[in-house]
């Protein structure tokens, strides 16, 4: 299941158990995943890009091994939030990754989440090295923490 609406991936979720975000790039995949609560990104891995079905394999086995019930993938909208060509690549990765999963799937936009994201190293006075290695799942869990943030507000106004 491919949704845009947060109401309907939320729905898909069985309670208390985590979800993943991923930041896809041309070269890299960030992974990040939440904790049961689903209160917490937290940045786990970042998977250098092959092709679509070592990716997916990839992904799939992380799901499998942390019990992930759902993805959040990133959105690259432009920044007057139309949808451009990165979009398209990430919305066919998506349908690609449907015919392998059943986990539900929907996209969180991802404007300025790497800008986010290399902010938070320079503050944390991270090295140029190290922040190439981690910048991608740091991203992820910039983009999870997002749509957890949200996830929890729809929770907090549906009771």
């Amino acid at each position: 299941m491919i949704t845009d609406n947060l109401v309907d991936f939320s729905a898909a979720l069985p309670p208390f158990r985590a979800v993943a975000g991923l930041d896809l790039g041309t070269v890299t995949i960030g992974v990040a995943v939440s904790d049961g609560m689903r209160q917490v990104a937290t940045p786990l891995e970042t998977i250098r890009r092959k092709k679509f079905g070592l990716d997916a394999e990839r992904l799939i086995e992380i799901c499998t091994r942390r019990e992930i019930v759902g993805l959040v993938l990133g959105l690259p909208l432009n920044m007057d939030g139309s949808e451009g060509p990165r979009c398209q690549s990430t919305r066919a990765f998506a349908r690609n990754l449907e015919r392998l999963t059943a986990l539900p799937i929907t996209f969180w936009d991802e404007r300025l989440s790497t800008v986010a994201a290399e902010r938070a190293l320079l503050e944390a006075d991270t090295s140029r090295k190290r922040r190439a290695e981690v910048i991608d799942h740091v991203a992820a869990s910039y983009i999870l923490q997002g749509a957890l943030d949200r996830l929890s507000h729809l929770k907090a106004n549906s009771t």
